[in-house]
């Protein structure tokens, strides 16, 4: 079981330019060995990370079992998307250590982050700092996260651009675009331009990624690094699915 601590932004920086492809589990909907059977056909297929987080319905145990047989399993780094403070162990490389930047509620801004932020530092987790901001349709992170939606349109561009620069300026690393899991459609292509031509930060977008064109496209907009996580749900041959996506990303 290799080790990434210390390692995952250098490792992460060092694939931006050929295009990054993480693959998101949740644990809600995994048990520790699907989990692991699942992450070790993404590892096939080529993907760059696992990512392992999305909801809360479930115990930290339970997390902390599904981190650790994806770990045995394969060779590439396993990164916390913490939903809250269950999602923490020391099993995992990294945590992308996150605001969601338009959401109205005080807790899920900073209270979570303040409470957790010293367990972080005691399990010895890489922080990746990262700015995260729901666009519509939002789905159920959207809901939960008591996100203002930004919106598809001109006006919605403005303001992704500023929270794009918001994120820089504090000194965040990262940046996610993220449309909701199982949203109809991903992230538009002149958004992620549009949020590229003004930041220097690494990019992220998810939601709503399924087929080739869209991880291509997204890809050439500018994004660094392409999330998908409801397509290991929802396809039979998870393989074939996310050998595609990632076939087209690195090749754009």
């Amino acid at each position: 079981m290799r080790s990434f601590k210390g390692e995952v932004s250098k490792y992460i920086e060092m694939r931006r330019d050929e295009g990054v492809h993480m693959t998101l589990l949740d644990p809600e909907k995994f048990d520790p060995e699907k989990a692991s059977r699942i992450a070790e056909l993404a590892y096939s297929a080529g993907t760059d990370a696992i990512m392992v987080g999305g909801s809360t319905g479930f115990t930290r145990e339970h997390f902390e079992n599904v981190v650790l047989s994806i770990k045995e399993s394969v060779d590439v780094p396993v990164i916390i998307f913490p939903s809250g403070e269950r999602s923490l162990t020391k099993y995992a490389d990294a945590i992308f250590f996150m605001t969601l930047m338009n959401s109205t509620d005080r807790e899920i801004l900073m209270g979570i982050q303040v409470r957790a932020a010293r367990t972080v530092r005691a399990l010895g987790l890489e922080t990746l700092p990262m700015g995260y901001v729901v666009i519509e349709p939002g789905m159920t992170v959207g809901r939960v996260g008591k996100a203002q939606l930004i919106p598809r349109n001109d006006e919605g561009i403005e303001l992704l651009k500023s929270y794009g620069v918001a994120a820089e300026l504090f000194g965040m690393k990262y940046f996610y675009i993220e449309a909701g899991s199982g949203a109809p459609e991903p992230a538009p292509p002149n958004m992620v331009k549009a949020v590229r031509d003004e930041i220097k930060i690494t990019l992220i977008v998810g939601g709503g990624i399924r087929r080739p064109d869209q991880a291509r496209e997204i890809r050439s907009a500018g994004a660094d690094i392409i999330v998908t996580g409801t397509i290991v749900e929802k396809e039979k041959d998870v393989y074939a699915a996310l050998r595609n996506i990632i076939g087209a990303i690195k090749q754009s």
